[in-house]
């Protein structure tokens, strides 16, 4: 080394000399400090959690077991909350209005986001646009949806109606027939929910390889066969999972209900969680209201938990 490079490494090491690392003790204290952040961290969102969510669930519990009135004394009466709910007849019509409700949901409401995956995954211009164009519904708070679908479903000048025509083609009574409403309803929750299931199926239809798809083009497979035979087959545990969520999220169907029908006409579109909703303020009977939560919560924690053995599964595989 020539003594110009010698004068030039001295000259580095005096201008940054070396550090030694901290002592053990200092390292020690700042991970204990790092661990105590994130453990207030972790300790404020289970407080968080055990005042607005698991609390409410459990007084839930012990007041279906009693007669509860606010400011009353609660008494303790069984199971009769269940018995005195179980001779309602607005409670049959309330779960075959869900039931049919879900049914109807994943007829309509199930394929229909899967198939503009499908169109939007085949376009070639103006994909974000689409893309902003079917999430923007769920942009849109659900109250205010649900008033512009009433307006909409107006018999006498709802542009439903108007539409139809102005096709010369027969009016309907949309969420005011009995037989309509809640078909009606489906596809108002269709429109304002299908956003995020496209996104997810995007997601999914982007993550299968192409050669799967030219191999079927070599093997002289139509469109239809390829959904059929590569697109279905790649995607069915997220059209699994999926399935799962809307079957949770629709039996809690609530605010098409209460704000465009209000549960009618005659029962029609009486939910469980709508029942609840009258039991607890409109009855006053909140010992009633909390037996129909407990039963939905036992029907739901079933669905619940085979999604979550499900995602577990496949987790594992992958």
């Amino acid at each position: 080394m020539t003594d110009t490079a010698q004068r030039r490494t001295v000259a580095k090491v005096a201008v940054h000399p070396v550090q030694a690392p901290p002592p053990a003790g200092d390292r020690r204290r700042r991970r204990l400090a790092d661990q105590a952040r994130a453990y207030g961290f972790l300790v404020g969102g289970l407080v968080c959690f055990a005042l607005f969510s698991w609390y409410p669930a459990i007084r839930a519990v012990v007041i279906a077991f009693q007669k509860y009135t606010p400011g009353g004394e609660p008494e303790w009466v069984g199971t009769a909350n269940f018995t005195r709910v179980f001779a309602d007849p607005e409670f049959t019509a309330a779960w075959r209005n869900t039931l049919t409700f879900t049914l109807l949901a994943l007829l309509i409401g199930f394929a229909i986001p899967f198939v503009l995956a499908l169109v939007l995954n085949e376009l070639r211009h103006a994909k974000a646009f689409f893309r902003v164009v079917v999430y923007l519904p769920v942009m849109i708070p659900p109250v205010v949806s649900a008033l512009l679908w009433k307006w909409f479903y107006d018999p006498g000048t709802g542009l439903a109606n108007e539409a139809l025509r102005f096709l010369h083609l027969p009016t309907s009574n949309w969420s005011n027939g009995a037989d309509t409403a809640l078909v009606s309803l489906v596809i108002v929750a269709t429109w304002a929910n299908m956003g995020g299931t496209v996104l997810i199926y995007l997601a999914a239809l982007q993550s299968i390889p192409g050669e799967l798809y030219e191999a079927a083009e070599l093997d002289g497979a139509n469109v239809l066969q390829r959904v059929r035979h590569v697109t279905i087959p790649q995607t069915r545990f997220v059209i699994l999972m999926l399935m799962l969520l809307q079957i949770i999220a629709t039996m809690q169907v609530f605010t098409e209900p209460f704000v465009i029908t209000g549960g009618g006409p005659e029962n029609a579109t009486v939910t469980v969680l709508y029942l609840i909703y009258k039991y607890a303020f409109l009855y006053n009977d909140f010992g009633g209201a909390c037996a129909l939560s407990v039963m939905l919560l036992v029907l739901l924690g079933a669905f619940s938990a085979v999604y979550l053995r499900l995602t577990r599964t496949e987790g594992e595989s992958a």
